[in-house]
């Protein structure tokens, strides 16, 4: 569950989270009063004077509701400026552009397959090396380090593993080597994690995740921690174009007004499914960083204010996996995660499809593995669905 010490959090207005994250997005239009952002369905805006050009100019440059968006994510993860994409593989791209060719990036190795692929393929063409290490063994980032290396990116809890990485400790490490820090922090999302009050310089959420929540929009957030950052973030959003429509904007904001009180329920049912999976022959192994034995669950417990609503687990084997697969009734089955709906996903062949076999094994996303994310339906169902499968599998 989430922790006691989430409600009192503050940030910037003394405000607890839970009054910033519904107040904060929804705001009032200061024309008409009304409680709603108002979506600004507009290309292009008119100059009433050359000499004094208006704030807003053309969409892809900036619009009003993308602005409003923009806005709220920065505060709730208390950086300078933030930054709305057409998804998140397009925030995490426009980041990694600010690299140039012969730069060296050091990646955490079981990384989101989207993240993996940019890397290794279309990076990698440009010049741009990857290194690919256990980022919680901070012994194996100081190994990798090159001359030429710019950069470090990260992901905790990580895609499908939920391994844990100490980020202030990355954070510190990288500063002292003068190293861009960039952070997914798409699991934990703001009510959870704030990586920048870590030291982290950009964070970036696929926001078609929980922050959305209704398996209804594509988009992608990137926050930056000063105002050097977000000019350049800026100038490479302008200048590539990915950015996010209005009507996304909007429905984008709508979805996170009811953030908090999604993770708090999904979270709630996560930390007991772990729980019972524990205790389920045909399981070979639990991952969830709220289980006493997890081995990152005391760093994961000083970064974070709660465990998140991702349960991975392993049944042994490819067929036993597309046996549960095909018997389960309640999750979708489905690539993403994040939603008021129950998804339950195969890594192998969804998210991480993109890697080489013998790499995802190295990375220990076996053929076995399966990755709930636990939505809001009643928890006793989740199990009873979950049981059946399971006992098809065997």
């Amino acid at each position: 569950m989430i922790h006691p010490k989430e409600s009192p959090c503050t940030s910037g207005t003394g405000r607890k989270f839970a009054t910033r994250v519904v107040r904060t997005v929804s705001g009032t239009d200061a024309r008409t009063g009304a409680s709603s952002v108002p979506i600004y369905q507009a290309s292009t805006f008119h100059h009433a004077s050359l000499e004094n050009p208006p704030e807003y100019d053309y969409t892809r440059s900036g619009n009003p509701t993308r602005q409003a968006l923009e806005d709220t994510i920065a505060q709730l993860e208390g950086g300078a400026r933030g930054f709305a994409f057409s998804s998140g593989m397009a925030a995490i791209s426009t980041a990694f552009m600010l690299l140039s060719n012969g730069d060296h990036v050091i990646c955490s190795e079981d990384v989101y397959g989207g993240t993996y692929r940019l890397l290794t393929t279309i990076l990698g063409r440009m010049g741009i090396e990857t290194t690919f290490v256990d980022a919680t063994d901070l012994d194996r980032l100081e190994a990798a380090r090159r001359p030429n290396t710019r950069a470090v990116f990260l992901e905790t809890p990580s895609n499908p593993t939920l391994k844990i990485t100490d980020i202030a400790a990355v954070a510190e490490w990288a500063r002292k080597h003068g190293l861009l820090t960039m952070l997914d922090n798409t699991f934990m999302t703001p009510c959870l994690q704030r990586p920048i009050e870590l030291g982290i310089d950009i964070v970036v959420h696929s926001a078609t995740k929980f922050l959305g929540g209704h398996s209804d929009v594509l988009a992608g957030l990137a926050v930056v921690s000063n105002e050097r950052l977000g000019h350049k973030l800026k100038h490479l959003q302008n200048g590539l174009g990915s950015v996010l429509g209005v009507q996304d904007s909007w429905l984008l904001m709508r979805g996170m007004k009811t953030l908090l009180a999604r993770m708090e329920c999904a979270e709630r049912s996560a930390r007991q499914l772990a729980e019972w999976l524990t205790r389920q022959r045909s399981v070979t192994r639990v991952y969830y960083p709220g289980l006493p034995e997890h081995p990152g669950r005391a760093i994961h417990e000083r970064q974070s204010q709660g465990y998140g609503a991702i349960v991975s687990f392993d049944v042994g084997s490819g067929e036993r996996a597309r046996k549960v697969l095909e018997h389960v009734t309640l999750p979708l089955v489905a690539v993403s995660l994040g939603a008021v709906e129950s998804i339950l996903s195969y890594p192998a062949m969804m998210s991480h499809a993109a890697m080489p076999r013998e790499i995802r094994l190295q990375r220990g996303i076996g053929d076995g593995l399966l990755r709930y994310s636990v939505g809001l339906e009643a928890l006793e169902d989740i199990l009873g669905d979950l049981e059946q499968a399971l006992q098809a599998a065997r």
